[in-house]
């Protein structure tokens, strides 16, 4: 069974970016997170990883699909 949470090392690794890269993204707010135990460590639900990263793919998919053109200027 996959755990539940993930700590930032471990989002770092799946999403193969650098820890500073894998807390710019917690801090932000563009990756759900929750702060956890005496010295308040970041941990990401797996089911949040998940969804960030479809969101990703799907702005993804938006910039690079050509606008359709209904031929008006």
């Amino acid at each position: 069974m996959a755990p539940r949470f993930l700590t930032l090392a471990d989002v770092s690794e799946i999403l193969n970016v650098s820890a500073p890269q894998a807390y710019a993204l917690v801090r932000s707010g563009e990756l759900p997170a929750i702060q956890i135990g005496g010295r308040l460590q970041w941990r990401v639900e797996s089911a949040e990883l998940e969804r960030y990263i479809e969101r990703m793919y799907a702005e993804t998919r938006a910039r690079n699909t050509p606008a359709t053109s209904d031929g008006q200027a």
